[in-house]
């Protein structure tokens, strides 16, 4: 079941949610048809209710905000971004574990 501490991100709220976001920002790209997507999600999920107070974790589908995830050099699924003051900080593509997303992020 996902998390409720997860936030779906898209073409319009991009800029709002993340780059102008106080605190860092772990965003999921992701798409329906993506099977290691899928495999990624509860551990994304569980990060969520982990850090969800100091660290604002999100999804993006990108067939549903292709400008996004175009400008960003999106070019596979799963891909992994934390963001910091705007700014990207840290990126991993491919399905990763839960300690590798947490040294991304810096905690």
């Amino acid at each position: 079941m996902a998390s409720k501490n997860v936030q779906h991100f898209n073409d319009v709220n991009f800029d709002q949610e993340v780059l102008k976001s106080d605190k860092p920002v772990l965003v999921d790209f992701t798409a329906t048809w993506c099977g290691p997507c899928k495999a990624l999600a509860p551990i994304v999920d569980q990060l969520a209710d982990e850090l969800g107070a100091e660290v604002k974790v999100g999804k993006l589908d990108i067939d549903e905000s292709p400008v996004t995830a175009g400008k960003l050099g999106i070019r596979g699924v799963p891909t992994v971004m934390v963001f910091r003051n705007g700014e990207r900080a840290a990126q991993h593509v491919g399905l990763t574990t839960k300690a590798k997303l947490k040294e991304l992020i810096g905690v």
